[in-house]
């Protein structure tokens, strides 16, 4: 698992360390982020490892890249350029999609298009989920771009719009791991449901520090002075929902004074993931820094996840299409 690998929008830079974007310096140049000889670049780099290894992709915000007059056209390259199993899954775009494999039912969606409960693609989600067959695949993945929990200062609370309309279907179904990036760096959570510990909800990853010209993100929302206003963290796509906590040692506050306890572990590092599947009840992740990459038996995070179904009220494993006989 790797997040944030690209940044071919990105094709010209200030030359200073950290800087966002060459727009964001000279906002009047004329070409800004849609240069497509970068994607090919990209392409070619990348060439020996995905001719041999499959590479499943969900957009992000740098993969926008409005075109066009007064940028009505974005995401061109990204639904030019990346396959993925869109009509198989029953999904007609590639922003969202799902796939199985090693007895993983994998679901990637779009958090820069509707997500909301009354729009196409959390309908789709939801038949989605009702056709898992939890015998073929017990495990269930889901993976976008903007993480929903995050305690970095770089994001934080900017996608709880998407948060409070799809948690709720996504803890009924029992998804068992959430993998997010756009945060650049790694946090592992605890089982959570609505900012509250608790053994049926997902574990969420945050693994968006696979390397970018940005720097690595350093500042918590709980460290002294960092925490940022409401009004900050604005998305790209959809409306702002922050919300102090109703509950716990944070109540009635929009920050956390100490690291969350749903908050696990949370590290400023450059690195990559991997995830094991060794049957239908545990799988081992380890997360390894990059810096570590030569060093025998690094690890910078290790657990063994659990699958309990037992404990949890599943929905029933039958495929849609023989419920509805």
């Amino acid at each position: 698992m790797v997040g944030d690998m690209t940044y071919a929008n990105q094709y010209l830079t200030t030359g200073g360390k950290g800087v966002p974007c060459f727009s964001c310096s000279f906002p009047k140049a004329p070409i800004r982020e849609s240069y497509q000889p970068r994607w090919d670049g990209w392409g070619r780099f990348m060439e020996p490892i995905t001719s041999k290894i499959p590479l499943m992709v969900i957009e992000g915000n740098h993969e926008i890249e409005p075109q066009g007059h007064g940028g009505e056209v974005t995401f061109a390259s990204y639904l030019a350029r990346f396959a993925v199993p869109s009509k198989e899954s029953g999904s007609n775009t590639k922003f969202y999609y799902s796939f199985n494999a090693g007895g993983i039912h994998f679901i990637m969606l779009g958090a820069y298009i509707d997500y909301n409960r009354t729009g196409v693609q959390y309908s789709w989600l939801e038949k989605d989920l009702q056709r898992v067959d939890r015998r073929a695949t017990p495990w269930v993945v889901a993976a976008w771009h903007p993480p929903w929990y995050n305690s970095y200062s770089s994001h934080y609370q900017e996608f709880e719009c998407m948060r409070q309309e799809m948690e709720e279907l996504l803890y009924e179904y029992q998804v068992d791991i959430v993998f997010s990036g756009h945060v650049h760096a790694y946090e592992r959570m605890d089982r959570v449901f609505n900012y509250t510990l608790d053994p049926c909800g997902p574990i969420y990853i945050g693994i968006g520090d696979g390397g970018n010209i940005e720097k690595i993100d350093m500042d918590h929302a709980d460290d002294p002075g960092k925490c940022p206003s409401p009004s900050d963290n604005h998305p790209e796509f959809g409306g702002l929902c922050h919300l102090n906590f109703t509950s716990g040692p944070a109540k009635g506050k929009f920050c956390w004074d100490r690291q969350p306890e749903w908050s696990a572990y949370r590290e400023s590092s450059f690195g990559h993931g991997i995830l094991e599947v060794l049957n239908s009840t545990y799988a081992l992740w380890t997360w390894h820094r990059n810096q570590d990459a030569y060093a025998e038996n690094s690890v910078g995070d290790q657990i063994y996840i659990v699958r309990q179904p037992d404990k949890c009220l599943l929905q029933p494993a039958t495929p849609l299409e023989d419920a509805l006989l």
